[in-house]
């Protein structure tokens, strides 16, 4: 006899990470940021070595208060956590459990699932419009009595679309006060056209939370620190689904250094975005059907039966890139990866 999971964690299939780069190829798989950390941040993180024979302070206050002072918002309105992701999940898990849904756009960010279904409740998810982007009056139209949160992801992964003001702000105008809605902006740094600004909508909506993360734009992937600024009385439910002292001293400090030199950060950034665009044209200019891209990587559709052939493709280019049923979306590396990049994209679209 073997132990018995609960039945919504056995059905769930797990997060497929990224797979390691073939020898003397490009791990476009994760979105990560190709720069190595910043000196200072390297630094920073020695320094706090030395001490990691005792436990952090709890909720990182230190770097709480230079996000908050960053940001203009009351200390209290910000929680740190390992990731973006673990605090939308303890989100989920602090407002939604059997019986009750949570809506969110799909194609999207494929964790979004998991985390609902390990809480107990039911994942809703509203397909994508013609243009790979959410369809926010679908969503609206998707809430009902049973509805605890929203998931709004923008820039979306991986599809790479992002949600304009106009439009979330007519979406907010319908979403119930007592209904949570979740800002998934853990790529926002890249975003080069106007767009919303979540920290002054959290200001204008109690029930909006905004997550942010140091993994992408700042290069802190292997460290695990993301943000989240909301009203305080959802932050604490959320802080107590998750793990105690678990923001690590190392990620606190590595952050705090990253903040400190974030004019450094940014001139990578833009770098990033500038390459993302030119190849983004490039691939338009090919005939590839590739959205607008806003995050730090590019969405490529494609169809299920074509999976096997994609992946030949991808290993044929040396690159690995993260393939989905319905696209593949390949992250922005080093320059030297684009030509890899378009040959493998076109020859995808050329598949029958």
């Amino acid at each position: 006899m073997t132990v018995r999971l609960r039945p919504e964690i056995a059905s769930v299939p797990p997060y497929q990470q990224g797979r390691p780069a073939p020898e003397g190829g490009y791990k476009l798989s994760s979105n990560e940021n190709p720069f190595p950390p910043l000196p200072a941040v390297v630094e920073a993180v020695q320094r706090e070595a030395e001490r990691v024979n005792r436990y952090p302070r709890p909720g990182a206050p230190d770097l709480k208060a230079a996000l908050a002072a960053q940001l203009g918002v009351d200390v209290e309105r910000v929680l740190i956590g390992d990731g973006s992701a673990s605090l939308l999940q303890q989100l989920i898990h602090a407002v939604a459990g059997p019986g009750d849904e949570v809506v969110y756009a799909w194609r999207s960010f494929d964790a979004y699932p998991l985390f609902v279904r390990t809480g107990g409740a039911t994942p809703v998810e509203i397909p994508n419009d013609a243009q790979h982007a959410h369809d926010l009056d679908a969503m609206a139209d998707a809430i009902t009595e049973r509805t605890r949160a929203v998931i709004v992801c923008s820039p979306n992964n991986p599809t790479g679309t992002m949600v304009g003001a106009a439009e979330l702000d007519a979406f907010l105008a319908r979403v119930p006060s007592d209904v949570l809605v979740m800002l998934d902006e853990a790529y926002v740094e890249f975003v080069r056209e106007p767009t919303f600004d979540g920290i002054a909508l959290q200001r204008a909506h109690d029930n909006v939370v905004v997550l942010r993360t140091f993994s992408k734009a700042h290069g802190l992937a292997g460290l695990r620190v993301g943000y989240a600024v909301g009203d305080p009385a959802v932050l604490r439910g959320a802080d107590l689904t998750g793990v105690p002292l678990s923001q690590t001293a190392l990620a606190s400090a590595a952050a705090l250094a990253a903040m400190a030199h974030v004019d450094e950060t940014m001139a990578r950034v833009a770098r990033l975005a500038e390459q993302r665009d030119a190849l983004w044209q490039r691939l338009v200019d090919a005939g590839v059907p590739v959205p607008k891209p806003h995050g730090n990587f590019v969405w490529v559709p494609s169809r299920a039966d074509q999976q096997e052939a994609i992946h030949d493709i991808l290993f044929a280019n040396r690159i690995v890139a993260k393939v989905f049923a319905d696209g593949v979306r390949i992250s922005i590396g080093e320059p030297e990866a684009d030509e890899h990049v378009l040959a493998a994209a076109t020859a995808i679209r050329a598949l029958p």
